[in-house]
C-alpha cells in the first residue's frame, strides 16, 4: 500500500498540477500554486517557483497517504471514493487552508491586516480562492477530484 500511495500521489500531483497550470496559461485563473508554495521560503520568484513545484511533489504523496488511510479504514479503494475525497480536499483547501492556516505560516502573503506601506509578494487567495479569479475554485475542485480519482485508482489496500 505504501508504494502504491507514493506512486498514486506523484501521478495525481502531476495531473493536478497540469490542470491548474493549463488553466492559468489559458487565462481561466491567476493562481500559481508553485509560486504560492515557494514564496514561503524565498523572495526570489524564480527560485520560489522551482521550490514550490518541489514542495508540491512532496506534499502530493503525503496527502495520498492520508487518502490511503481513509481507504484502509473503510476497507476498499476506488477512483470514485478517491474523487469524493478530492472534492472534500478542494473545499477544505478553498476555505480553511488558504484563509486560516496559510497566512499563519506564509511570511510573504498579504492578509486583511496588511498595511498599505507593507509589501507582500503574494495576494491573499480569499474565500474559495476567488481573489485569483471567478473560475479558480471550480478549477481547484476539478483538479483535486482528478487527484483523488488517480490516487483512489492507484492505491491498493
Amino acid at each position: 500500500m505504501i508504494g502504491s500511495a507514493i506512486w498514486g500521489g506523484l501521478l495525481g500531483t502531476l495531473v493536478l498540477t497540469a490542470i491548474v497550470r493549463a488553466a492559468s496559461e489559458v487565462g481561466w485563473t491567476r493562481m500559481d500554486l508553485a509560486l504560492l508554495l515557494g514564496t514561503t521560503v524565498s523572495e526570489n520568484r524564480r527560485k520560489a517557483r522551482a521550490l514550490g513545484y518541489a514542495f508540491h511533489f512532496v506534499l502530493g504523496p503525503l496527502f495520498a497517504f492520508g487518502y490511503a488511510g481513509v481507504f484502509a479504514s473503510v476497507g476498499y479503494s476506488s477512483w470514485t471514493l478517491g474523487a469524493l475525497l478530492g472534492a472534500l480536499h478542494a473545499v477544505f483547501t478553498g476555505t480553511v487552508l488558504v484563509n486560516v492556516l496559510l497566512p499563519l505560516v506564509h511570511p510573504r502573503i498579504a492578509t486583511p491586516d496588511t498595511a498599505a506601506h507593507e509589501i507582500s509578494l503574494i495576494e491573499p487567495p480569499g474565500f474559495l480562492m476567488l481573489n485569483y479569479g471567478r473560475n479558480t475554485f471550480l478549477i481547484t475542485l476539478v483538479a483535486h477530484v482528478a487527484f483523488g480519482a488517480v490516487v483512489g485508482w492507484a492505491v491498493r489496500i
